[in-house]
């Protein structure tokens, strides 16, 4: 009688720990559903900034040839990384795929050390998931994800004011799609199939927390959608480490 109370408690936490999980799965996917939907209903009344043209310039050549604006307004050169693999990564405060910070921190502590930089650079343009000021976002990051890597000015990666890092990464890798096996993928490609006809062809960001992956070179060798497995990312990476 004892052993089956014992089994019976338990057999009831295990729902009760899958009910919370799928609670949190679901959460996160409204989250990210209804900021696409407010994201392409406004770009879908006037210009869309996805399908701005890529611009290229030619003097760049490599991720060094190019500067951000660090949170207290100084121009930082990215020369300043020369020789270490980059991931540069467009986030948000507000979005589905926020948690991802847990994961892009656990990954910068395993390999900092081996020459590894994570480039944060939060922006607003999609659904408008990162509406504070540069010190709100940084405070929400290293209060609630506990982040160490280096955070940018919030900038624009789409469009008239696009950081001219951004003009030249999409123009090295375009979109290719998003992961298959994410359950996200095909609801997403709906919604952006009715709002935003032809973005596929473009090589614009559709997203917060797509990543660029930069070799020792200076060189961009992948772009990763946010809704590709960060552990791939991170084999990606430790591959050219």
């Amino acid at each position: 009688m004892g052993n089956d109370l014992h089994f019976n408690r338990e057999r009831f936490q295990r729902r009760k720990n899958n009910s919370v999980k799928s609670s949190i799965v679901l959460v996160v996917l409204l989250l990210v559903l209804i900021g696409a939907w407010i994201y392409l209903s406004k770009t879908a009344k006037g210009k869309d900034p996805q399908t701005t043209e890529t611009k290229t310039n030619s003097n760049m050549k490599t991720v060094t040839d190019f500067f951000l604006t660090g949170k207290n307004g100084q121009q930082i050169s990215l020369a300043e990384y020369k020789g270490k693999v980059l991931l540069i990564v467009n986030t948000a405060t507000g979005c589905g795929f926020t948690p991802q910070y847990d994961e892009l921190e656990a990954m910068y502590k395993r390999l900092k050390d081996k020459g590894f930089e994570i480039l944060d650079i939060p922006c607003n343009q999609f659904g408008n998931q990162t509406p504070g000021t540069d010190a709100e976002i940084t405070e929400f990051c290293q209060l609630k994800f506990g982040t160490d890597f280096p955070q940018f000015k919030k900038s624009d990666v789409n469009g008239e004011n696009e950081l001219p890092l951004y003009t030249w990464l999409k123009s090295q890798k375009g979109f290719e799609g998003f992961d298959a096996d994410n359950k996200l993928t095909p609801i997403l490609e709906k919604m952006f199939d009715e709002k935003a006809p032809g973005w596929r062809e473009t090589a614009d960001i559709k997203w917060n927390f797509t990543k660029f992956l930069i070799n020792r070179n200076g060189e961009v060798v992948a772009r990763f959608e946010p809704t590709h497995p960060l552990d791939k990312v991170e084999a990606a990476v430790t591959a050219l480490l």
